[in-house]
């Protein structure tokens, strides 16, 4: 069927919602900020005696309701179960302004950054609405996101900064770190280690590490067994806290990346694996064949499975990396929550 060139398909719209089928849900934040100049109705405002009554209690309530109704709003923005709305109004003496804080969270596979601003905007025109009358010479003004954490890129906090009792009240979470970690990454692959294609999953996982502030060590291995066993005790015995291996868990006669590790391991850490099939399996139901596994050999090194595709190997370190740092912890016997 032919399409008028008048009449734009899906494919080639002008306007269209952000496609978040195949994001993992996690856990998001926003915060965003912004503040009204009440001139020489402040102290009717901050003593609460208005004509129209308490614009601060107001204007918590309708930050509230700005937040939930965002979707409403703006036509692109998802509609999300939002598990948390909190909205701070704090009086500015010094400006004569109130500072106006909302803060929003969920777990979806977008995020909240819109809530939290339609959230702060409704808070601050419902003091507008409700100082106008005693003083209509009001400006709103510094509307911005504060911060902003959880998804694939982690915590992001506005160029502008954020003050101590800020940071004090909402305690952003930076994403998991590896500092000074010393970390081995291990490609399997017999076309890879010929040279006949690039090692493209093997560099994302170097990437994604030094990212997290590890010192990353990196080979390339044809697949079988004792290639794999080998580089296994190696690490172990120079001490390497994490090996993180892709590709050879397949079921191709080749793929015994599960079949080496079993020969060098001292104690089988399944949990892992089976969160990162259980959670990949959300893009794709193939997650389930994927033979990935998780063991320590020695009583030091913890090494994880992969499988060999860098989209698999992103996902994987979207799901598994923030739990890495607690698991070198625990392994170590140190103190965690």
């Amino acid at each position: 069927m032919s399409t008028s060139p008048d009449r734009p398909t899906a494919d080639d719209s002008a306007i269209h919602m952000a496609d978040v089928r195949r994001k993992r849900p996690t856990p998001r934040r926003a915060v965003a900020v912004g503040e009204i100049a009440l001139g020489d109705a402040y102290d009717s405002v901050v003593q609460r005696r208005l004509p129209k009554g308490d614009a601060l209690l107001m204007a918590e309530i309708a930050g509230i309701q700005g937040a939930k109704l965002a979707p409403q709003l703006m036509p692109l923005c998802h509609p999300l179960p939002l598990d948390l709305v909190r909205v701070r109004c704090l009086p500015v003496a010094e400006r004569a302004a109130i500072r106006v804080y909302c803060e929003v969270a969920t777990e979806a596979r977008t995020g909240v950054e819109m809530e939290a601003l339609a959230g702060v905007n409704a808070a601050l025109l419902t003091i507008y609405d409700l100082t106008k009358p005693v003083q209509p010479a009001l400006t709103l003004g510094a509307i911005r996101l504060l911060f902003k954490e959880g998804g694939k890129k982690g915590l992001w906090i506005h160029p502008e900064g954020m003050d101590a009792e800020e940071r004090a009240y909402y305690r952003p979470q930076p994403g998991p770190r590896l500092d000074g970690e010393a970390v081995a990454v291990v490609t399997l692959s017999d076309r890879a280690a010929a040279g006949v294609y690039e090692d493209k999953s093997g560099a994302l996982l170097e990437e994604r590490l030094r990212a997290m502030g590890a010192d990353v060590h990196r080979q390339l291995l044809a697949d079988g067994i004792e290639p794999l066993a080998a580089a296994l005790r190696a690490e172990a015995a120079r001490g390497t806290p994490l090996v993180l291996c892709t590709g050879g868990t397949g079921f191709g006669p080749r793929d015994l990346a599960p079949e080496a590790l079993a020969q060098v391991a001292t104690r089988p850490v399944p949990g892992l694996a089976e969160l990162f099939r259980s959670a990949s399996s959300a893009h794709t139901t193939l997650a389930w064949l994927s033979r990935s596994a998780c063991a320590l050999v020695g009583d030091g090194t913890l090494v994880l499975l992969l499988p060999g595709s860098p989209k698999a190997v992103a996902q994987g370190m979207d799901i598994l990396g923030p739990l890495l740092p607690h698991a070198l912890a625990m392994m170590r016997g140190l103190p965690h929550a």
